[in-house]
């Protein structure tokens, strides 16, 4: 088989759970690793919309799964270990595996905060022809060695076809899926695990007596085109292999600073869809200060499972480089462009109008506020700078996490400097 450019998925098996249980075992030497006994990481169990982020292979022999509320979960196993999620620690452990992966190649394309794809140009040319397997083993083992945690990794020649080889069998996994491989190892699966096939598009396709990829793929192109519009066009094409459009790995154009982020799971949470909006908003913000300009224009760009994708944007009494300036504005954008229960896959902050040594048209009320946020904000940049991400954290991305019931702020002892902000009320104390 004479190939030379192919193409990795490294997916990160469990990332929420794995990630925090490595963390545990490794940084803070607890005995008992979460991926070995049933446990998930969900939201604040006080709240009513708490769910399932991310369960450990113990948990699911009971039947928990992603997405599902935590009190279901408890319900089916009484002695569930229930963890709050930690972003700013996923943050940094995935900023670590793109860093190892950036060893091995420079063109590395991001997909959410656990997916990467990794393009190998010219591989049997440098390491001779029969050797790919070998060496996603060995990646795949350093990953875990180095790094504390698994993953699996797709092998193909396509985007779409290394993620679904990634996709086969978990965890700690190597699998490859080639086009010429695609009948005997994709067709036979369930048109649900087929790439950006929801539960909305499984049931439409199973109305149509259509229940396997393969089917999919052989299926009448005038009645699946009639009966889902451009969707099914798209999904029909993955099925046949058929490689992903650019659009995937691409957001608008912005001549301003942004960030955007696809999620591991569906956003159905409002509390989690503010969680990674803040966090969006904190790169942008360091960002904007860093090159000492201003922004007084600011969007969000939201993307739901079914390919559609909406964005909204205003313009701001002033131009601003202030983290929490800039999250209330993309707050109230989210809030109209989303109801809450769509579910989407990607969300992207972005900013415009970039202006430098623009002054600060006040508002009576917001005059003391906004300049003690533009003072704290560059210290704030500075400590990290200096001594690292961990030095200073919002209270919300504390372990214990952020109790919005009643507008409060309650969170465990942690070491370091903490920043308040109140994800839901947007109100931000400084402790």
């Amino acid at each position: 088989m004479d190939r030379n450019l192919y193409i990795f998925h490294i997916d990160v098996n469990s990332a929420f759970l794995s990630w925090t249980a490595s963390y545990r075992v490794n940084i803070l030497g607890e005995k008992e690793d979460l991926r070995n006994i049933p446990s998930i990481i969900g939201g604040n169990q006080e709240q009513r919309h708490g769910i399932v982020l991310a369960k450990s292979v113990p948990a699911k022999k009971y039947g928990i799964h992603t997405g599902e509320a935590i009190m279901t979960a408890r319900q089916k196993c009484p002695g569930l270990v229930v963890v709050p999620p930690d972003y700013g620690l996923y943050v940094k452990a995935s900023k670590a595996l793109i860093s190892k992966m950036q060893q091995y190649s420079d063109n590395i394309i991001q997909y959410s905060i656990d997916e990467v794809w990794c393009v190998l140009d010219g591989f049997e040319n440098l390491y001779g022809q029969g050797q790919i397997k070998n060496f996603a083993y060995r990646l795949k083992n350093e990953i875990r060695e180095e790094l504390g945690f698994t993953v699996n990794i797709g092998i193909s020649t396509n985007f779409l076809l290394s993620k679904m080889a990634g996709e086969l069998s978990k965890p700690d996994k190597v699998h490859t899926l080639y086009p010429e491989e695609i009948q005997d190892k994709m067709w036979p699966l369930p048109v649900s695990e087929l790439f950006f096939v929801g539960r909305s598009t499984t049931e439409k396709l199973h109305k149509l007596g259509i229940y396997t990829i393969g089917e999919l793929a052989k299926a009448d192109e005038g009645t699946i085109k009639a009966y889902l519009k451009s969707m099914g066009q798209i999904v029909q094409g993955y099925a046949r292999g058929m490689d992903l459009e650019p659009y995937m790995f691409t957001h608008e154009a912005n001549k301003g600073y942004g960030n955007s982020m696809t999620a591991p799971e569906d956003i159905t949470d409002r509390v989690y869809a503010r969680h990674l909006m803040l966090s969006l908003c904190e790169t942008v913000g360091a960002r904007l200060r860093k090159d000492n300009v201003r922004i007084n224009v600011v969007s969000v760009h939201v993307r739901t499972c079914e390919f559609l994708s909406t964005s909204k944007q205003m313009s701001l009494l002033s131009a601003t480089d202030v983290t929490e300036e800039i999250f209330r504005a993309a707050c109230h954008l989210l809030d109209g462009l989303w109801d809450g229960r769509t579910p989407l896959r990607q969300i992207g902050v972005h900013t415009s109008g970039v202006q430098t040594d623009a002054g600060r048209q006040y508002n009576l009320f917001d005059l003391e506020k906004f300049d003690r946020l533009e003072i704290l904000n560059r210290t704030i940049d500075k400590i990290r700078e200096k001594y690292g991400e961990d030095a200073v954290f919002r209270a919300s991305f504390l372990e214990g996490n952020v109790s919005h019931m009643g507008g409060g702020l309650n969170k465990e002892r942690r070491s370091g400097v903490t920043i308040g902000i109140d994800v839901m009320g947007e109100n931000t104390r400084i402790i």
